[in-house]
């Protein structure tokens, strides 16, 4: 049984990684951190401050240097986007339109080796603050009164494109024009250049998918915040009292300290289960025992823009044990290799659906049962963002749609680590500890250090060293 000292030992590191995670999001941010000498709490306060300049600075980086050559790579001339308050498009944030009150054009242009231009066409009334702040090359004010479809057509008449996308998919994210907006656009259009309209998708999913090197230090940052709060969740737990909601409620009240928002679905953020498998789910009232696997699945957001998606998994030593038994042991090795096996797998013009089956190899050589989950997923201004899949391979299925899209540098990824079992009961248990990656021309690099063994919890609640 691990001794109390060795127990502080662990959790005083945790909270010094802690402490200096947050203090160095405070020098990378051209923040001042909060001094620790009168308040030791406060170098824990707001460790992402509000920095209102922030996300705009990085959003016209994004703009200049990423959407000509990723409207190139999808193959079109123009892209139109129309904004407007109340029903706003879903990219809105991403282009600068989020401010939008009457209905205002967004319009993008490209040549075949990327250059791009671009411009707002916007009613008088909206134009000289859009002006202001736009990361647009150019703002054109039309009089109030002004049809913003006509407008838009004219501008497109006038440059003939060969192709125009409009946000119009399957695809959320891509989907914000409405039906009548559609109606108005081509009724302006005309025929022939409505015969030219395409979906956008390609256009978001080639832009959004790759992140600046700033972003990806920002996740990283982010990403080390949330494990460490998740080490701190399982110090809390003292088996056959705390709850797996009780760990959700611990998380949830540290991020509302550390002024962090949901990764996800607040319902379901954090999931903490010690039981079976139950999928993407809430945390429940079920009481942690000597022997349970705890699987806690979580994710912060940060600057109103950036998210992590991080699994932590913990064993609870029963009676006598001083480390996990040996079948136990093995589970965790087998994960870990398939995890291990789909990051070695992960470079630039690999597919998703390789990454896949380079773990579903490992599985089925160390005999998990069927696991119905992709390897892993793009993440970043979503826990579920755009760009490849890592999956598709189960069952032997051919590469198709997200799997079949091939790893870019500066895309990141969670991805899990799997391996499955059935329990005594009949209900199966699955290890899905969760990493997050970027894509470099080298290979994947990991955000954070992966966690390379069991957290151990004692019968007394004390995280084992």
């Amino acid at each position: 049984m691990p001794k109390q000292p060795c127990a502080r030992r662990f959790l005083l590191l945790s909270r010094f990684c802690l402490a200096f995670v947050i203090t160095a999001l405070y020098a990378t941010s051209g923040c001042t951190a909060p001094s620790t000498q009168t308040d030791s709490q406060t170098v824990t306060d707001q460790p992402f401050p509000d920095n209102p300049d922030l996300w705009p600075s990085i959003r016209q980086e994004r703009i200049r240097t990423l959407l000509g050559p990723a409207m190139a790579r999808a193959g079109v001339d123009a892209w139109i986007v129309l904004a407007r308050e109340n029903a706003n498009d879903p990219i809105a944030s991403h282009i600068g339109a989020e401010n939008a009150g009457g209905l205002a054009a967004f319009l993008f242009f490209t040549d075949a080796e990327g250059n791009l231009e671009s411009l707002a066409i916007s009613p008088e009334t909206e134009a000289t603050a859009l002006s202001e702040v736009s990361p647009l090359d150019d703002v054109r004010s039309v009089p109030r009164g002004t049809s913003m479809y006509v407008a838009a057509a004219d501008e497109l008449r006038n440059r003939n494109p060969r192709s125009i996308a409009v946000n119009s998919s399957n695809r959320n994210i891509a989907d914000g024009l409405s039906y009548t907006q559609r109606v108005a656009l081509e009724e302006a259009l005309g025929s022939t250049l409505s015969s030219r309209l395409v979906s956008s998708e390609e256009i978001i999913i080639e832009w959004l998918s790759v992140k600046l090197p700033q972003e990806v230090e920002i996740m990283r940052r982010a990403a080390k915040l949330t494990e460490q709060l998740e080490l701190e969740a399982y110090d809390q737990v003292v088996p056959g009292e705390t709850t797996d909601a009780d760990l959700a409620r611990f998380l949830k009240s540290r991020m509302a300290e550390l002024g962090v928002v949901d990764g996800w679905a607040p319902d379901q953020n954090p999931n903490v289960n010690s039981g079976p498998d139950r999928g993407h789910s809430h945390s429940t009232e079920k009481v942690i025992m000597p022997g349970d696997v705890i699987q806690t699945d979580f994710g912060i957001g940060v600057h109103g823009m950036w998210v992590t998606d991080i699994q932590r998994f913990a064993y609870v030593l029963r009676p006598g044990e001083s480390e996990a038994p040996p079948e136990v042991k093995a589970r965790w090795e087998h994960a870990r290799e398939g995890s291990r096996a789909a990051k070695a797998a992960m470079r630039p013009g690999v597919r998703g659906w390789d990454v896949d089956l380079a773990q579903r190899e490992v599985l089925q050589r160390h005999g998990s049962i069927p696991i119905i989950w992709s390897t892993g997923h793009p993440v970043g201004y979503w826990a579920h963002d755009v760009g490849p899949r890592l999956g598709g391979a189960a069952g032997g299925a051919p590469p198709s749609g997200d799997a079949a899209r091939e790893l870019r540098p500066g895309q990141t990824f969670a991805f899990d680590g799997f391996f499955g079992w059935t329990r005594e009961d009949g209900t199966t248990k699955t290890i899905s500890v969760e990493e997050m990656v970027v894509i470099t021309a080298d290979g994947a690099e990991w955000l954070i250090d992966p966690q390379e063994e069991w957290i151990l919890i004692s019968g007394e609640g004390q995280l084992s060293s």
